[in-house]
Protein backbone atom coordinates (compact mmCIF):
# COMPACT_ATOMS: atom_id res chain seq x y z
CA UNK A 1 0.00 0.00 0.00
CA UNK A 2 2.74 2.30 0.90
CA UNK A 3 3.98 1.98 -2.76
CA UNK A 4 0.73 2.75 -4.20
CA UNK A 5 -0.06 5.92 -1.96
CA UNK A 6 4.08 7.23 -2.76
CA UNK A 7 2.94 6.45 -6.68
CA UNK A 8 -0.28 8.84 -6.57
CA UNK A 9 0.97 11.64 -3.61
CA UNK A 10 -0.63 13.73 -5.38
CA UNK A 11 -4.06 12.54 -4.23
CA UNK A 12 -3.20 13.08 -0.81
CA UNK A 13 -1.94 16.47 -0.67
CA UNK A 14 -3.33 17.05 2.40
CA UNK A 15 -1.53 14.80 4.57
CA UNK A 16 2.57 15.80 5.84
CA UNK A 17 4.57 13.44 3.93
CA UNK A 18 6.08 12.35 7.37
CA UNK A 19 2.93 11.13 7.87
CA UNK A 20 1.76 9.10 4.71
CA UNK A 21 3.33 6.12 5.70
CA UNK A 22 -0.03 6.09 8.55
CA UNK A 23 -2.78 6.35 6.09
CA UNK A 24 -5.22 3.97 6.64
CA UNK A 25 -7.13 2.05 3.99
CA UNK A 26 -9.97 4.12 4.90
CA UNK A 27 -8.63 7.54 3.59
CA UNK A 28 -7.13 5.52 0.90
CA UNK A 29 -10.29 4.03 -0.33
CA UNK A 30 -12.15 7.18 0.39
CA UNK A 31 -9.90 9.27 -1.69
CA UNK A 32 -9.32 7.19 -4.44
CA UNK A 33 -12.86 6.67 -5.10
CA UNK A 34 -13.98 10.19 -4.89
CA UNK A 35 -10.79 11.88 -6.88
CA UNK A 36 -8.93 9.60 -8.36
CA UNK A 37 -8.82 8.42 -12.17
CA UNK A 38 -9.97 5.20 -13.50
CA UNK A 39 -5.96 3.78 -14.00
CA UNK A 40 -5.96 4.51 -10.21
CA UNK A 41 -9.20 2.81 -8.71
CA UNK A 42 -8.28 -0.06 -10.99
CA UNK A 43 -5.03 -0.16 -9.31
CA UNK A 44 -6.90 0.03 -6.04
CA UNK A 45 -9.08 -3.00 -6.43
CA UNK A 46 -6.24 -5.15 -7.73
CA UNK A 47 -4.53 -4.09 -4.64
CA UNK A 48 -7.67 -4.79 -1.94
CA UNK A 49 -9.71 -6.77 -3.89
CA UNK A 50 -12.92 -5.31 -5.30
CA UNK A 51 -14.56 -7.25 -2.26
CA UNK A 52 -12.45 -5.57 -0.05
CA UNK A 53 -12.66 -2.09 -1.33
CA UNK A 54 -16.84 -2.80 -1.44
CA UNK A 55 -16.46 -3.46 2.22
CA UNK A 56 -14.28 -0.52 3.50
CA UNK A 57 -16.87 1.60 1.09
CA UNK A 58 -20.01 0.62 2.66
CA UNK A 59 -18.55 0.01 5.98
CA UNK A 60 -17.72 3.76 5.65
CA UNK A 61 -20.69 5.51 4.21
CA UNK A 62 -23.04 2.92 6.26
CA UNK A 63 -20.94 4.30 10.22
CA UNK A 64 -22.16 7.66 10.28
CA UNK A 65 -24.06 10.71 8.42
CA UNK A 66 -20.61 12.34 8.59
CA UNK A 67 -18.57 9.79 7.29
CA UNK A 68 -20.82 9.72 4.18
CA UNK A 69 -20.52 12.68 4.06
CA UNK A 70 -16.75 12.67 3.37
CA UNK A 71 -18.19 10.64 -0.15
CA UNK A 72 -19.52 12.96 -2.91
CA UNK A 73 -22.98 11.90 -3.81
CA UNK A 74 -22.32 10.75 -7.36
CA UNK A 75 -19.45 9.17 -6.06
CA UNK A 76 -22.03 7.06 -3.53
CA UNK A 77 -24.22 6.60 -6.13
CA UNK A 78 -22.19 5.13 -8.72
CA UNK A 79 -20.21 2.58 -6.19
CA UNK A 80 -22.83 1.33 -4.49
CA UNK A 81 -24.46 0.02 -7.66
CA UNK A 82 -20.57 -1.20 -8.90
CA UNK A 83 -20.24 -2.85 -5.80
CA UNK A 84 -24.11 -4.51 -5.34
CA UNK A 85 -23.16 -5.47 -9.20
CA UNK A 86 -19.74 -7.21 -8.92
CA UNK A 87 -18.66 -7.53 -5.06
CA UNK A 88 -21.89 -9.10 -3.85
Amino acid sequence: MQNFIREHSDLFWFTPEAQKANISNDVVVETVLNNGDLNTVKQLMKLLGVKQTAKIFTDSINKSDRRKGNYHELTINYFTLFFNRYAH
